[in-house]
């Protein structure tokens, strides 16, 4: 009966890797064993349930109906497991060692995580904190495959399984060389800003669809005089004079040769938040950090 237990184990750790991957090859790579062996395992599982689990397409695979129900039900436990010795040691009041992985984009990176990172260093500064720079989707994608332990950014739609639990909001400007025209103005328009260039971030940006959107709306036309990845970079062709742009107010340091005027008539404030798997098994160093944003986090409701 003891072997039988490690054996349902090994299946069950093998098909959570499968549905995390949804690629037999690389679930072995993983594993460190080989794609018949990943095979062999999923259908021996598959017999022990005796439903189907997974819908092969070749090596990729998705889960069936019947595998997502198993997914969320064993996920949570086969995360426990091979977490136990790091949960173990942080009940005992330990947390020298482990990791964190966080996804989020440039701009949280630079401007909203600084000092909680800080803090978390300082408290556990042998927790090793790997942050992941990714852009659009792909933070979702790793949230959901489990390659992170959170994200952390705005989310303006939340989807199906994903909980996102905001802690600062900031409102979008307008910046604009020191010597333009509009810099003198404590307010303006959309109508004000139409006739000069834009410097916005690429179109499959949230940011550029935000803007777009909202001068529809008003039926006001304008133009995009250049398209620029990241606000360092934005922000240094505003300084030169090269156009204006909208931007959120978190973006600036105070060092900056820009003027700034709000843009709250027009533009809802941004919120960023914290994003999270809904059902996910959180690693004693994850519990940490969500709980210096909202320590009742993880009491029950």
């Amino acid at each position: 009966m003891h072997y039988y237990k490690q054996t349902r184990y090994k299946l069950l750790r093998t098909f959570c890797v499968v549905a995390q991957k949804e690629n037999i090859t690389h679930a072995a790579e993983q594993l460190h064993i080989s794609q018949p062996t990943v095979s062999l395992q999923i259908q021996a599982l598959e017999r022990e349930m005796g439903e189907q689990l997974l819908e092969r397409r070749g090596p990729s695979v998705r889960l069936t109906p019947e595998g997502k129900i198993l997914y969320q039900l064993v996920q949570p436990i086969a995360a426990g497991i091979d977490g136990l010795r790091e949960s173990f040691a942080a009940n005992l009041g330990k947390m020298e060692k482990g990791e964190l992985n966080i996804a989020a984009g440039q701009s949280t990176a630079l401007y909203v995580l600084p000092e909680y990172l800080k803090r978390f260093h300082e408290a556990y500064p042998g927790i090793r904190i790997n942050l992941h720079n990714v852009a659009g989707q792909s933070g979702m994608k790793m949230l959901l495959e489990d390659q992170v332990d959170l994200a952390v950014g705005p989310l303006l739609q939340v989807p199906e399984g994903i909980i996102y639990q905001p802690f600062a909001s900031f409102g979008s400007i307008l910046i604009t060389a020191e010597d333009h025209p509009l810099a003198t103005h404590e307010r303006v328009t959309l109508e004000d800003i139409g006739p000069y260039g834009l410097i916005l971030p690429p179109r499959n940006m949230s940011t550029w669809r935000m803007v777009d959107t909202v001068f529809r709306q008003h039926e006001v036309p304008y133009t995009v005089a250049m398209e620029a990845g990241g606000w360092e970079i934005v922000k240094k062709y505003v300084e030169m004079g090269l156009g204006v742009s909208i931007v959120t107010e978190v973006c600036l340091t105070g060092n900056e040769k820009v003027k700034a005027v709000p843009l709250h008539d027009y533009f809802p404030a941004r919120s960023y938040g914290l994003i999270v798997r809904r059902g996910k098994f959180f690693s004693p160093q994850a519990k940490r950090f969500i709980e210096m944003f909202d320590e009742n986090f993880f009491m029950p409701t």
